[in-house]
């Protein structure tokens, strides 16, 4: 690291202060100091991501983040780029730190502590309402147009999953069917996409919302409710299900700031949007239990998520009754 960090500096670099952070699923990030001669000190935060895992190049990927930061949006700027895994083993893009909290009960916690819950959620909202904003003709080359149909398209792969992890249980059945009978026309305009920006995804310190993170999903293009709708779902608000965005905020708060910043909410598209996810989301985890009982994964981690099908089936159940609201 301190050798690709001196050639891109081209000055002596030190690197000490090494932290493994909280890693998800694929990737692992490793926040460390780089003493720099001439310059000083600067804390960075090395995002290593195995080729077998990789949605985008992290060439593609830096450059989505830099394109939403100049957008508006708040993203760690990006310190440099290695594609050669000959350095740390897999490829890495390197980005300034942004000090806060980023484990979701921690903050919950800090909210609760006196920071105003509501002014977050519209920052939150306003962030991106920048990203849905931006041109996607701006976009990198290598990042795949828009379907003609977004919502089409991933119902079909919902009915596909449904039928081979899930067949015979009725309440998927019956979202299934809800979701045909209303099913959305494309969106007005396609908008790029971040697909995860929800609690556990974001920066968030006393003074507010400080970065959002985790742009290796930002690779696709489609309808901006999509977006939405994922963080509002019940799995993100981490016990309090009465704040529908992040376990921390209303509906009304997230939405102001989102149409504050050029963003259009459209009730209805959400609404299906977020029954998608949710029915998406019981799918996955029934995937997670099959590969552990095939034994393409053998991991109690996975054998787990198949007893949460059942919260996913309450959930779809809340989600579809006539008066439902959250």
């Amino acid at each position: 690291m301190g050798e690709f960090l001196a050639e891109l500096f081209d000055a002596p670099v030190r690197v000490d202060g090494v932290e493994f952070l909280s890693a998800g699923a694929r990737r692992r990030n490793v926040a460390f100091t780089a003493e720099i001669g001439g310059v000083g000190a600067r804390r960075m935060v090395a995002t290593i991501v195995p080729p077998a895992v990789e949605l985008v190049s992290v060439a593609a990927e830096a450059a989505v983040r830099e394109l939403v930061r100049a957008q508006g949006v708040p993203v760690p700027e990006t310190v440099g780029v290695c594609e050669d895994s000959a350095r740390l083993g897999a490829p890495f893009l390197i980005s300034d730190f942004v000090d806060g909290e980023t484990v979701p009960r921690r903050v919950l916690r800090l909210l609760a502590a006196g920071r105003n819950a509501d002014a977050v959620a519209s920052e939150w909202g306003a962030a991106m309402g920048a990203l849905h904003t931006l041109d996607p003709a701006a976009a990198p080359e290598a990042l795949p147009a828009a379907g003609a149909d977004p919502a089409r398209e991933v119902l079909a792969e919902a009915e596909q999953g449904v039928r081979a992890l899930l067949g015979g249980r009725e309440v998927f059945a019956f979202a299934l069917r809800w979701l045909e009978r209303r099913l959305p026309a494309p969106p007005p305009r396609p908008v790029l996409l971040h697909t995860d920006c929800r609690n556990g995804n974001l920066v968030v310190g006393p003074g507010g919302l400080r970065a959002v993170l985790d742009w290796e999903g930002a690779q696709r293009f489609g309808d901006p409710m999509r977006d939405l709708a994922w963080p509002a779902l019940r799995m993100w608000r981490f016990g309090v299900d009465d704040k529908e965005f992040g376990g921390f905020a209303g509906r009304s708060a997230f939405v102001a700031g989102y149409e504050s910043a050029g963003g259009v909410f459209d009730p209805d598209r959400f609404r299906w949007w977020k029954v998608m996810g949710t029915l998406a989301w019981g799918v996955g985890l029934a995937g997670q239990a099959a590969a552990h009982c095939d034994g393409t994964v053998r991991d109690i981690v996975m054998a787990a998520s198949g007893r949460r099908v059942p919260e996913i089936e309450w959930d779809l159940l809340m989600q579809l009754r006539p008066d439902a609201k959250a």
